[in-house]
């Protein structure tokens, strides 16, 4: 009777937020991540003091500072990955916002550190990489693009999404950063094909890079001399690569001993983009294959989860942020071994840096609450009209 006169009363969900994250977060991937953090600790412990040497600081400057980095990345990604799916969509809407912007003032505003690409804003006590932020931000507005464009009379998402996708690739070649800009258009990519891309359009897409590959050796110094590195078939052994190069050779199976490398006194980069090479150098091979054990654990993993998840938006966001996970880690690896061309790009959640480290702190954040244990049928259901 009650009912009748006031109406029923609506359920509320009374589980508490803490255990209800803890029993539907994908665990396994969570344990890779904290993992691979830990390494990049131990290895920054090896890496940096004859950096911070070089530089007048303490020996452990750098460790510290990525200790202090590694805490604030964790930190957004636990919270992140606390979020619902809606919320997390509304602030990569407003984080890619404010990236995109940012990244449109770089010619003006930024600097290059002497690395011949202007990437940085420089903030005195540290800098920002604006490209690192925006990654995320662009795959959650993409995804949202291209689902809209499922619904029935909704937006050209594809069309839109490929608009911004051009002018994103086009403000990160003019850095010059064609890593990242290649990363981009990667994700973006398999994004389109789950999708429902033609294979002929992505065929056409592909050979459209190649020529846009081939106009960028043809005037850009920087791209070129990268890509003449790569291809000699000597390698120059006082350069990154030459060093990179003969410390996996030295590291052997089971590696050379904890502090006994030497590689990390001659590469300028040996905490960041080729700390890999230290970690084959003093542990050998028995490391890097655990290190692209964890990744693989946390890419196959997470495609698994998202291959059951009916929402086509939290599938494209999904895929979208664990490929670019994965493929920039095996970018990483494979400039090392001379697999493909320096691109300058950190390994996730290992090598040095504040930019790179938070950013892909808030990039796993979402791909956990994406990939979170929700209440639904399975996405066969729909195929056999059931589960609705």
């Amino acid at each position: 009777m009650t009912e009748m006169v006031y109406g029923t009363i609506p359920v509320r969900e009374t589980e508490p937020v803490l255990p209800k994250w803890w029993r539907t977060i994908d665990k396994w991937s969570m344990s890779c991540i904290l993992i691979l953090f830990g390494i990049g600790i131990l290895l920054g412990l090896a890496a940096s003091p004859p950096l911070a040497e070089k530089n007048g600081f303490s020996p452990f400057h750098y460790v510290e500072r990525q200790a202090l980095f590694g805490t604030l990345a964790l930190s957004a990604m636990l919270l992140t990955s606390m979020m619902n799916p809606h919320l997390v969509r509304r602030l990569a809407v407003l984080g890619f916002l404010v990236a995109f912007v940012a990244l449109c003032l770089l010619p003006f505003f930024g600097t290059d550190f002497g690395k011949g690409a202007v990437r940085w804003f420089s903030l005195g006590f540290a800098s920002v990489q604006p490209s690192e932020f925006l990654k995320p931000g662009f795959v959650v507005v993409a995804a949202w693009m291209m689902a809209a464009s499922q619904d029935i009379n909704g937006p050209p998402g594809l069309t839109w999404s490929f608009g911004l996708t051009l002018v994103i690739v086009t403000l990160l070649a003019m850095q010059p950063d064609f890593g990242q800009a290649c990363l981009v258009l990667f994700g973006w990519g398999v994004m389109y094909f789950i999708a429902g891309a033609p294979i002929l359009l992505l065929l056409g897409m592909a050979g459209c890079a190649v020529l846009a590959g081939s106009f960028a050796y043809s005037n850009s110094e920087h791209f070129a001399r990268r890509i003449d590195g790569f291809l000699s078939p000597d390698v120059d052994p006082n350069t990154q690569l030459g060093f990179a190069t003969n410390a996996i050779r030295e590291g052997g199976f089971f590696g050379v001993g904890v502090g006994e490398g030497e590689v990390k006194w001659s590469l300028p980069d040996a905490h960041t983009d080729f700390i890999i090479a230290v970690a084959a150098e003093e542990y050998g091979l028995v490391l890097v294959l655990c290190i692209i054990a964890l990744y693989g654990i946390i890419v196959v993993r997470s495609l698994l989860r998202l291959v059951r998840e009916r929402d086509p938006f939290i599938r494209l966001a999904g895929a979208g942020l664990v490929v670019m996970f994965g493929v920039q880690a095996m970018i990483n690896m494979g400039v090392a071994v001379r697999l493909l061309p320096a691109k300058g790009m950190t390994l996730p959640f290992v090598s040095y840096g504040g930019s790179s480290l938070i950013a892909g702190g808030i990039a796993i954040g979402m791909l956990f609450a994406f990939t979170r244990t929700r209440a639904q049928g399975e996405i066969g259901d729909i195929l056999r009209g059931r589960g609705r």
